[in-house]
């Protein structure tokens, strides 16, 4: 099953992912994006979940054989645990950042110095927050096998932070293909994917011509 397609037609049709370069969004960091993604969504359809965990189950047998399954805080954290629990695997998860109080944990669940741990994120942007928790794991002297995200946005600077690394990073769907179905699907014309391009290219760039067109966003 092509599940680069598939699983990029749920996450439009339930509006996990919202393309308007129009009337663009504005994320937490303040940047704002012709693209909004919230894939906690497609834990609220049955039929969207279990695609999703049997494109995630597929997707695993190209990476080297993992002992546990992590999830990246927060939004990782199910998606990695459903994959686990398919999987047979142990489950833990990685802050952002320690704890300021209990046991001051940064890495929740079994740490076992040694195994190899498959990373799970609903999704990458920069890779920013994926590296840090690649280096929670090494810090805690466990062997990253590999990253693997529900979708991403084929950022230059993504591209750019995973360069050289040496583990696998992929993703059950990206951008190129979004916007192909999100064309097929009547929500975008031919017209917006240079713009849209020109986001993915220097989304910092864009943004700050963004605002000054539009001033109040979502």
């Amino acid at each position: 099953m092509n599940f680069n397609q598939l699983i990029a037609r749920h996450l439009l049709q339930i509006k996990a992912i919202i393309v308007n370069p129009n009337e663009p969004f504005t994320w937490a960091s303040g940047l704002q994006s012709p693209i909004y993604c919230d894939n906690r969504r497609t834990l609220s359809y049955p039929h969207v979940r279990n695609d999703l965990v049997e494109a995630m189950v597929e997707k695993t047998g190209e990476f080297p054989k993992a002992d546990i399954i992590a999830g990246v805080a927060t939004a990782g954290i199910p998606h990695g645990a459903l994959l686990a629990h398919h999987l047979g695997l142990p489950f833990i998860y990685v802050r952002s950042k320690a704890k300021e109080h209990g046991r001051r944990n940064q890495i929740e669940g079994e740490i076992a110095p040694g195994k190899r741990v498959l990373l799970v994120e609903d999704l990458i942007s920069t890779g920013k927050s994926s590296k840090a928790a690649v280096k929670a794991i090494e810090a805690a002297e466990m062997q990253v096998t590999g990253l693997l995200a529900i979708f991403t946005y084929q950022l230059a600077a993504s591209n750019i932070a995973f360069r050289e690394e040496n583990y696998p990073v992929k993703a059950i769907t990206n951008l190129e293909t979004l916007l192909e179905v999100a064309e097929q699907e009547g929500l975008i014309d031919r017209a917006d994917f240079s713009t849209l391009d020109e986001w993915r290219l220097d989304p910092l760039k864009w943004s700050e011509k963004s605002k000054k067109l539009n001033p109040i966003s979502n």
